[in-house]
Parts: structure tokens; C-alpha cells; sequence
């Protein structure tokens, strides 16, 4: 299980790791960090169930992170290419710190943000993305790992296909109860 979650991890984190500048870097290399710090401290608390968690999540918002940059087709800031929308650095960024935040909890999960954080700050930096593609990136890593990780994972969440009453409109819809 270890070197299968460690595989697929590796795997599907998928970018180049050449920038202009040492912030851009440091956002390049945070986007891998991130997720496999999480991976190696679940892997040393031999939580195999964290790990597939954690696997699970980062699979799942990377799908949605690829699927809706191919379907929005947004411009990137400096016009290099049409891939904007949303961050898939800091959506990688942010599965890792949401799983430790979700699993192990706020101690964990803090500075883990705070990095993530810096991730999503190096892509507008380098023009790579506008502050709208950053902030959906973390919020769905969030909103993937809150509701893939056991721990903390609500009974009160859900995810539904709807048309919003509406034959031609199609769509998904969260919903979170307090």
C-alpha cells in the first residue's frame, strides 16, 4: 500500500520544475513537497488508511483541477497558454496541507497552509495565475479532502448532479450543513 499510494502520488503530480525566479521555484517545488510530506507522515504513523486517503483526495482534485482547465480554457495572465483556470500547483499544494489539517489535525495542518499558501502566491507572482485561479484551486483541495478524510469527515456533506431545475443548465452542487 506505501508504494502504491507513493507511485500514484509521484505519478499524477505532473509540471516542470523550471522557473524564472526563486519564488516561482519555491512554488514548483511546494506543489510536489506538500503532498508528499503528508504522504511520509502518514507513512511513518503507519496510517494505511491516511494514505489512501490522502491518495484518494489528491486523485480526485487533481481530475477535477485538469477536467475544468480543459472545459474553462482560461487565458493565463502573462497569455502563454489557455490552462488558467483553476491552480493545479496550488490545488496540489493544498491537498496535501488539507489532509494533514483533516487527519492529524490543526498543528499539522498550519504550516502546511502557510506554505501552501506561499505556493499559490508564487503562481501570481509569476504570472501564471490570476488570484481567482489560486483561490478555487485551494478551496477545492479543501472541500475534496474535508470530504474524503475519516476523520474529520462530515456526515452533514454531500456532492449532486443537478440542472438547478433546468433542462439546459447542468451542474454540481455542494452542500455543507452546520
Amino acid at each position: 500500500m506505501k508504494k502504491t499510494a507513493t507511485f500514484i502520488i509521484a505519478a499524477t503530480i505532473s509540471t516542470s520544475v523550471f522557473a524564472k525566479s526563486k519564488t516561482e521555484t519555491a512554488g514548483d517545488i511546494g506543489q510536489f513537497a506538500l503532498p508528499l510530506t503528508a504522504l511520509a507522515i502518514a507513512w511513518s504513523k503507519d496510517d494505511n488508511l491516511g494514505m489512501w486517503e490522502l491518495t484518494k483526495g489528491f486523485a480526485i482534485t487533481q481530475g477535477i483541477t485538469h477536467t475544468t482547465k480543459f472545459l474553462i480554457d482560461a487565458e493565463r495572465p502573462n497569455g502563454s497558454n489557455f490552462d488558467s483556470f483553476p491552480s493545479g500547483h496550488t490545488a496540489a499544494a493544498f491537498s496535501g496541507a488539507a489532509f494533514l489539517h483533516h487527519r492529524y489535525g490543526l498543528s499539522y495542518g498550519l504550516p502546511a497552509y502557510i506554505a501552501s499558501s506561499y505556493v499559490g502566491y508564487s503562481r501570481v507572482y509569476g504570472q501564471k495565475h490570476w488570484s481567482s485561479d489560486v483561490l478555487v484551486g485551494a478551496v477545492l483541495a479543501y472541500t475534496v479532502s474535508y470530504a474524503v478524510t475519516t476523520k474529520f469527515a462530515p456526515n452533514n456533506f454531500s456532492v449532486t448532479p443537478t440542472n438547478f431545475g433546468r433542462s439546459d443548465t447542468q451542474g454540481i452542487l455542494f452542500n455543507l450543513s452546520f
